[in-house]
């Protein structure tokens, strides 16, 4: 059996956590980190894990939480991210918060003492040479400009983006449908459509002054000196829209045309918020053309006043920043291999994650397949109902990409979020029917029991192969 060793590019969360559990299967790794020899704009020490942002791995809540489920199976899963997280909290209520010095000296110390891990400190300047059989690119969306020309070059030129342009995304059992209702403007059924694939919310001419006011006087972020992010036609901020006229909105994504409301058909909307289907379960709907640089509470407040959307729950917020991520959905196969060059798998925020739990969790999954296959075993994937498979799918599959807007990209960063898990009934409870909050939160029980259940089936009982000689 071949003990060459998998090489893994990117000492960060997700590398850190392949290069471990390959060697922790038994399998040798390089791991490869360029810095010190090459810093990033945002990276400050030169060691593994570095967390660039917060210190905060979000809720630790596995029975009501899809990140803190996501916490559990990397428990289970043996993660060395959520051990050493675990090792190094600091007090931050129900969610899981470190000390991000000690969390990465932590994860440094474990990579280094590994017998079978050696890290070489070096720049990867493109993608890697044949002879490499089995890698692991983890890069990061802070991924050094070479080695990002390689990939564009090698996946081509739409498959790699450098800016996020993210709308939020809405839980569809959140929307008033009372108020809102499905219709394709003028009616039209596109590839696989049916004439009703959109989610319209109108407004009259009041509120549509009122909520470009908000816009207009609402707090936003403002970029990172080292950004640098443009503004493109193509992905303007909802806000900047609305600096350029109070009409501008209506005669984009707000426009009214070819839609009657199916509640008050008499009666013409001023302007009309759509949101489109963005997951293949149906659960989650994103606000066409609303990227934005908004403050989250603030995203929140105003689109709320949106009628219909009065109660919305977000899955993910707006925003509009500097990344490095591929097209996974075209590109990868379902145990993240570039399906134009086996052996070559993607890992981490560079796949199309967010956040640093979600990009360690793919990192494990990328390096638990190099090991199987290492080791002349076929990657066993993970069942679409633990957090893993559902991360896993919106990644490699679950996404829809849209028909109706050709030469746009539709794939974007996520978070895990209830909204992408096959989805499962609230359980009864005798002499009493559930509603509202109550009903939200026995389903999130009942979708985190089926998926410890299923995760603990998956992994099976600890199996470590023997150490290579």
């Amino acid at each position: 059996m071949s003990k060459n060793p998998v090489h893994v590019i990117g000492g960060g969360l997700a590398g850190s956590e392949a290069a471990w559990q390959i060697a922790e299967a038994g399998v040798p790794v390089v791991l490869h980190e360029m810095r010190p020899v090459r810093g990033t704009d945002a990276h400050k020490t030169e060691g593994l894990a570095e967390l660039v942002c917060s210190n905060s791995f979000r809720s630790d809540d596995a029975e009501t939480n899809a990140v803190g489920l996501l916490h559990a199976e990397m428990r289970l899963a043996g993660s060395l991210i959520m051990s050493a997280g675990d090792a190094h909290q600091v007090p931050a209520g129900g969610a899981l918060a470190v000390d991000r010095d000690g969390f990465s000296d932590a994860v440094t110390a474990k990579i280094e003492a590994h017998p079978l891990i050696t890290i070489v400190r070096e720049e990867v300047p493109g993608l890697p040479p044949a002879d490499w059989d089995q890698v692991i690119i983890a890069t990061g969306p802070l991924t050094a400009p070479s080695l990002a020309q390689s990939i564009a070059e090698a996946t081509g030129a739409d498959a790699l983006a450098f800016f996020d342009a993210i709308a939020p995304i809405v839980h569809f059992d959140t929307i008033d449908m009372n108020t809102a209702w499905f219709q394709s403007r003028y009616d039209k059924v596109g590839p696989g459509g049916t004439g009703k694939d959109y989610i319209n919310c109108p407004m009259d001419k009041e509120q549509y002054l009122a909520f470009v006011q908000a816009l207009l006087d609402g707090q936003k972020t403002e970029f990172k000196q080292w950004e640098g992010t443009p503004y493109f036609d193509g992905c303007l901020p909802i806000e900047v829209m609305a600096e350029r006229g109070v009409e501008t909105l209506r005669y984009g994504p707000m426009k009214p045309m070819g839609l009657t409301n199916v509640h008050n058909p008499s009666v013409k909307a001023y302007a009309v918020v759509q949101l489109r289907q963005d997951n293949a379960l149906g659960t989650l709907y994103n606000m066409v053309g609303f990227q934005t640089k908004l403050k989250h509470a603030e995203q929140v407040r105003i689109f709320r006043t949106i009628p219909g959307l009065e109660n919305a729950e977000f899955a993910r917020l707006g925003g509009l920043h500097r990344n490095t991520y591929i097209n996974s959905p075209t590109l990868l196969d379902p145990s993240l291999q570039l399906t134009s060059r086996p052996g070559l798998r993607f890992a981490g925020q560079i796949t199309g994650c967010e956040g640093y739990v979600e990009s360690a969790a793919i990192g494990l999954l990328a390096g638990r397949f190099a090991a199987a296959e290492r080791l002349g075993q076929a990657p066993s994937l993970p069942p679409p109902t633990t957090a893993f498979g559902a991360l896993l799918n919106h990644i490699t599959g679950g996404h829809i990409v849209s028909d109706d807007e050709p030469g746009k990209r539709s794939f974007q960063p996520m978070n895990v979020n209830f909204g992408l898990f096959p989805p499962v009934e609230a359980p009864k409870v005798e002499g009493k029917r559930l509603r509202g909050k109550d009903k939200t939160v026995a389903k999130r029980r009942a979708i985190t029991a089926r998926a410890l259940a299923d995760c603990r089936a998956w992994l099976g009982p600890p199996v470590r192969a023997e150490a290579a000689e």
